[in-house]
C-alpha cells in the first residue's frame, strides 16, 4: 500500500503569513526530480495547526494539482478535534490524494477506546487509506 520514500514536507511562507505557493511547487519539484515516491502535505511537519481549514484544504487540493500524478500525495488532515479531522479529510477526499496522515488527538489525551473511534470516524467516511501517525513516548 505505502511503499518507497515517503517525505513529509513543509509548508512555506510569505511574509505576512500566506502560504508561499511559488515555493511549494519549486519544493514539490525537487523531489519529483529526486524520484520520491510520495510527499505528505499538510500534516504536522507542514505547520498544519497554523492553517486555517480553507487554508489547508487549498493547500491539498493546490498540492494535488502541482504533483500530476508524478508522485503519491499523502494528505496530513489530522488534528485534536474529531468534527475538524472529519471535515477536512472528507473535503480533501479527492483523486490524486493516495492517503490521509492521522494524528491521535493532542491535548485531549482521550483513553484507548476514544481513540479508537476517532480514527474509525474518519476511515469510515474517506475511499482512501488512513496512516496514523506515532509518536513513541519516552519514559524514564
Amino acid at each position: 500500500m505505502f511503499s518507497g520514500s515517503i517525505v513529509a514536507i513543509i509548508t512555506p511562507f510569505v511574509d505576512g503569513g500566506g502560504i508561499d505557493y511559488a515555493a511549494l511547487k519549486r519544493l514539490i519539484e525537487l523531489h519529483a526530480a529526486a524520484g520520491t515516491s510520495g510527499i505528505v502535505v499538510g500534516g504536522t511537519t507542514g505547520e498544519s495547526a497554523t492553517l486555517t481549514a480553507t487554508e489547508h484544504a487549498e493547500l491539498i487540493h493546490r498540492s494535488v494539482e502541482m504533483i500530476d500524478g508524478r508522485m503519491h500525495l499523502i494528505a496530513g488532515t489530522g488534528s485534536n478535534s474529531t468534527a475538524q479531522t472529519v471535515a477536512l479529510s472528507k473535503a480533501t477526499d479527492v483523486a490524486g490524494v493516495y492517503g490521509f496522515l492521522l494524528v491521535a488527538p493532542y491535548y485531549n489525551k482521550p483513553p484507548q477506546r476514544g481513540m479508537i473511534t476517532h480514527f474509525h470516524a474518519v476511515a469510515d467516511v474517506v475511499s482512501k487509506p488512513v496512516m496514523l501517525r506515532c509518536w513513541p513516548s519516552i519514559r524514564t
